[in-house]
């Protein structure tokens, strides 16, 4: 007669629950969490800047504009977007006065804040980037003077700082809202 036959129902289940027990992988350790912070990375010449996620509603590619006469040069245009106009910047004309160099990286970030929508050229959109809360710092020294007024904190990975971006400081600048050219 067999073995586990013999035994009875109780034995049986004492024997499962130590082959269970010699065979059974160990509980999950127990994970640190720690809490993140993502945006949208982004290149503004050699400055890594991220913007907050809800702050950017779309990312396109540089798109075929229409001139608006008498505006500053940083105002590239006007874009048809699915058949909704959106005026697009150049931010580093805007911030610095040199514009950006089109190339196949130039992407435009499409930001919507109350009823104001509009594109912000720069030079490469760098993906979603993912920060933890001990990179946080509290500025970012090696940033463009001009830069400064736009940026809130940064967080540093390895080597690179990533300045984060504020498009509210941006369209509260009264000089942002003023496209017109003087004269």
């Amino acid at each position: 007669m067999n073995a586990v036959m013999a035994e009875t129902p109780y034995e049986l289940l004492r024997t499962i629950e130590q082959r269970s027990r010699e065979r059974a992988l160990g509980l999950p350790q127990q994970i640190e969490v720690r809490r993140t912070w993502s945006g949208i990375g982004f290149r503004f010449g050699a400055h890594h800047l991220v913007a907050p996620m809800g702050e950017i509603t779309e990312i396109l590619e540089y798109p075929s504009l229409t001139r608006v006469p008498s505006a500053l040069p940083w105002v590239r245009g006007i874009a048809n977007v699915r058949g909704s106009l959106l005026p697009v910047m150049d931010l580093k004309g805007f911030v610095t006065g040199e514009q950006t160099e089109l190339t196949r990286r130039s992407r435009v970030l499409v930001v919507q804040r109350g009823d104001l929508r509009t594109g912000l050229l720069v030079d490469e959109v760098l993906g979603m980037r993912h920060f933890f809360d001990e990179e946080k710092l509290p500025r970012v020294d090696s940033l463009d003077p001009a830069l400064q007024d736009f940026v809130e904190g940064a967080y540093r990975q390895g080597e690179q700082d990533w300045g984060v971006f504020s498009v509210d400081r941006l369209v509260d600048n009264p000089r942002f809202r003023e496209v017109a050219a003087q004269g």
